[in-house]
């Protein structure tokens, strides 16, 4: 992995081993959003959270906001 800086959603698709292309599909957000929600750039609008969290939910139904973000 490059030295990159992630934020807490980036920690946990690395550990998971999910690609950030994998989000943007799931969600139909832009490529650049999630990298920059991944890299904790900035924090996700309430329509772009729920858009993440219905897809994280796929993958871990027990994905809480708290585990991703602080706001």
């Amino acid at each position: 992995m490059s030295g990159r800086k992630r934020g807490k959603l980036g920690i946990w698709l690395d550990k998971k081993g999910i690609k950030q292309e994998w989000l943007a599909k799931e969600t139909n957000l832009s490529r650049n959003t999630i990298s920059d929600v991944c890299t904790g750039k900035r924090n996700p609008s309430t329509s772009t959270l729920k858009k993440l969290m219905k897809a994280l939910k796929k993958l871990d139904k027990k994905a809480k906001v708290d585990d991703f973000f602080d706001f």
